[in-house]
């Protein structure tokens, strides 16, 4: 410790009040490690393995084999657990694709590596080389060789055992899930995987990719309340996009007959296990087709993305087997009310007839309930959406509230559906709409309910308005919530489990301020 300079750190430690004494026991190794001339914080290294592979690399040969094979080994990672006994320690060094053991004694290092070995921490990210061996019991381990400090890290990690217990902590030091639980990175590679798996399914159907702008002047393309930003230069105020429907279907009205795009969707509403107020989704359309073909392109991304990423037909979902290998029901919403309640909403109900209706069956019906339609959805969800299991396609929706999608034969509905697993709303689907008189009717009767407390309802895009009226050809479009699609395959309850970092609570309440923008 002589001719050690600790000016620095001791000036540190004086200014921050609030370190732990392990973290003031860990800052204060930092000069020494500068001392041995190694850089506490980043230095380059070449690692040639990960974990995993070396894993993969030994299994067809017996323990004695590997022993006598001298097979070398070159991982970096992070300090997971540690055993020393003196003059030699296990530790586990953790990678982006698993862990594995690592042995070190001074009688196989230079004393240089040993002493700068007894200077890390639980949390530590290091390099080592060496060669591969069993234990007595039975556990691959690197015997090391070479051994080098990366990073320091100042905080010690959670309980091993439990990680972080507070569930909001959790989420808000998302990073520290990421380091003591393997399921969250599990999670975010699927996640990945799944993304380039639907890009490239819709790529080789020839649909072109495209970007949308975020920051819109209309609130239109979804029932949502919108986030509201203003633009300085312009002095003007923005929303950020509650759908990106309506610029891609000028895109087909400019030309591009099967376009998509994969993007993020801002929603300033309540945060659940369902719903995250920025989320990703994919919307997609196609020129030239319907709500079937629709149902058909999800019904084969589903069977696409379980054969090429999963590699299996059934998965499991919140301790259900779901069966994507089974053609996907198809049934429209007032079958599937008469089927649970026995009443026939496809005869022609008064508004009157279907407030008795809700009232004796005791559905909630509030003040800016003013159609037959809307109790329809009411009683749908009540009685239907949660019993919906298997992957299931629930069609013909009241035009009421579906404004914009084509009406069917009977006008009092329209071509839509939305699709589900158990109990999920993972999709929702149009024939489009493209008739511009019919919708800004449609557009009218949503504006007559809005009012100065109530964001979720369309304002009327009379720039779309304008735009269908140099023709839209017949389109079928679809929007698939990627973050509910993805905790379907990685079979968790939770969204915020599924996004890198989710919101969450600010952890001290801040007192809000009316500025000046």
């Amino acid at each position: 410790m002589e001719n050690i300079d600790f000016t620095e750190i001791d000036e540190y430690l004086k200014n921050e009040k609030d370190l732990t004494e392990q973290e003031k026991i860990r800052i204060k190794k930092i000069p020494i490690y500068k001392k041995m001339g190694v850089l506490p914080f980043g230095q380059k290294i070449d690692r040639k393995n990960y974990s995993s592979e070396l894993f993969s690399l030994t299994a067809k040969f017996s323990r004695e084999e590997v022993k006598n094979k001298n097979i070398f080994a070159s991982v970096a990672g992070r300090i997971m657990r540690m055993r020393s006994m003196g003059k030699i320690a296990f530790f586990d060094i953790k990678d982006i694709k698993g862990k594995i053991q690592c042995y070190i004694s001074i009688n196989n290092v230079s004393n240089d590596d040993f002493n700068l070995f007894k200077l890390s921490d639980l949390g530590d990210i290091v390099a080592v080389e060496g060669f591969l061996f069993y234990t007595d019991a039975g556990e691959l381990t690197i015997n090391i060789s070479k051994y080098t400090h990366l990073s320091k890290a100042i905080c010690p990690l959670p309980n091993k055992f439990f990680g972080l217990a507070n569930v909001e902590e959790k989420q808000r030091k998302k990073y520290l899930e990421f380091i003591t639980n393997d399921n969250n990175i599990k999670n975010l590679i699927a996640r990945f995987k799944i993304i380039q798996a639907i890009r490239n399914f819709c790529n080789n159907l020839g649909f072109i990719e495209v970007e949308t702008s975020i920051l819109t002047s209309t609130v239109s393309g979804a029932d949502a309340r919108p986030f509201v930003t203003h633009h300085n230069s312009l002095n003007y105020d923005f929303y950020l996009r509650i759908a990106t429907e309506i610029p891609l279907k000028k895109l087909i009205i400019g030309g591009l007959e099967k376009v998509y795009e994969i993007g993020k969707i801002f929603r300033n509403e309540g945060i659940d296990a369902m719903h995250n107020p920025e989320f990703t989704t994919i919307e997609l359309y196609e020129a030239y087709s319907d709500l079937n073909d629709m149902r058909s392109f999800i019904e084969k991304l589903f069977k696409y993305i379980s054969k090429t990423v999963f590699q299996k037909d059934v998965i499991l979902f919140n301790n259900v087997k779901i069966d994507l290998k089974k053609p996907f029901e198809y049934i429209s919403m007032v079958e599937l009310i008469k089927k649970n309640t026995g009443i026939d909403f496809a005869k022609n109900i008064t508004f009157n007839q279907a407030m008795d209706l809700a009232k004796k069956n005791n559905v909630l019906i509030n003040k800016d309930v003013k159609s037959v339609g809307e109790i329809i959805m009411l009683f749908f969800e009540q009685f239907c959406e949660h019993k919906l299991i298997q992957p299931t396609f629930v069609h013909t929706y009241p035009i009421e509230v579906s404004p914009l999608a084509k009406k069917t034969h009977d006008e009092r509905f329209a071509e839509r559906f939305e699709f589900f697993i158990n109990g999920i709303e993972i999709a929702n689907a149009y024939s489009e709409l493209n008739d511009p008189i019919d919708q800004k009717c449609r557009f009218q009767y949503q504006q007559q309910k809005k009012n100065n407390d109530n964001y979720e309802q369309y304002a009327i895009d009379d720039d779309f308005l304008t735009a269908m009226k140099y023709g839209m050809p017949p389109t079928g479009g679809l929007g698939i919530g990627l973050d509910r699609l993805i905790m379907v395959f990685c079979d968790e309850k939770n969204i915020k489990n599924v996004i890198a970092f989710p919101t969450v609570k600010l952890k001290k309440k801040t007192v809000k301020k009316k500025v000046s923008i």
